[in-house]
């Protein structure tokens, strides 16, 4: 863990997908370590790059790694889609959007970090490159529908149909506001979905994990966490912040901060 305080640089890039352009920003000390593998951020379903706010300096400063955030297709800077995504979105990252974005960037190994949906995003990450996976970080992570988190869909799906909250999420998304939400909340209640489950995918996971949820998660209980231990196929560790909701990186930094820093060590 580096304990003073270097200088970060940060460089924004652009990866060719063949719907649109990905946008990319990397972090890293002014002296990073060239020999440890990136950690590579999945962002949530309202979420971008810009949404990760100081996280990804803090990280990179805490564990002497780069780190590299992207905005999936249709989120932030990266290109509008057409039509909304596929109900198979989730594994699709692991399998066709994250080894291309290494490839372009040059990354080999990695560690992946993911907030929410980016978190089930990282455990298929893991699950399908396991020699590419250092270890897994989990960050309030569904791991099956629970009638707490679509619950907490509805509830999310109406507060937005105001169009100043619209808006709030226009400043990060643009014109693709609307399309962000939709792709969210028309994906995670589609009937369809319901018996999506990663429980299948984490006996894969061969990688060390850390599992962090907070106990007052709007959208989900600890019971996800709880299955990330008992199906994870690498060595877990579990931590469950009290009086901590969704954002686990915004409502305790130093917490998570300082368990990243321990699993990389």
């Amino acid at each position: 863990m580096t304990n003073s305080i270097e200088p970060i640089t940060c460089c924004d890039q652009w990866v060719q997908h063949s719907q649109g352009r990905i946008f990319t920003r990397r972090w890293a000390l002014a002296e990073s370590r060239p020999e440890a593998n990136p950690i590579v951020l999945l962002h949530d379903s309202l979420g971008c790059v810009e949404l990760w706010r100081d996280l990804p300096g803090a990280l990179s400063q805490a564990t002497g790694r780069e780190v590299i955030a992207y905005d999936r297709l249709g989120f932030g800077r990266s290109d509008a889609r057409d039509g909304l995504p596929a109900l198979g979105f989730i594994a699709d990252e692991a399998r066709e959007i994250l080894p291309l974005v290494c490839e372009q960037l040059g990354v080999d190994g990695f560690v992946v970090f993911g907030h929410s949906v980016g978190g089930g995003m990282a455990i298929h990450c893991a699950a399908e490159m396991p020699d590419r996976c250092e270890a897994l970080v989990t960050l309030s992570a569904q791991t099956f529908l629970e009638k707490q988190t679509l619950d907490g869909v509805r509830a999310a799906r109406d507060y937005f149909r105001a169009p100043e909250q619209i808006q709030r999420l226009a400043k990060y998304h643009g014109e693709k506001a609307r399309w962000v939400l939709d792709a969210w909340t028309e994906s995670w209640l589609h009937p369809d979905f319901e018996d999506w489950s990663l429980v299948d995918v984490l006996s894969r996971v061969r990688c060390p994990i850390l599992a962090i949820h907070g106990e007052n998660d709007e959208y989900g209980s600890t019971r996800h966490a709880e299955l990330i231990a008992q199906h994870g196929g690498g060595p877990v560790r579990i931590e469950i912040l009290s009086g901590v909701g969704h954002m686990p990186q915004r409502e305790d930094p130093p917490a998570v901060l300082k368990m990243v820093a321990e699993l990389l060590q």
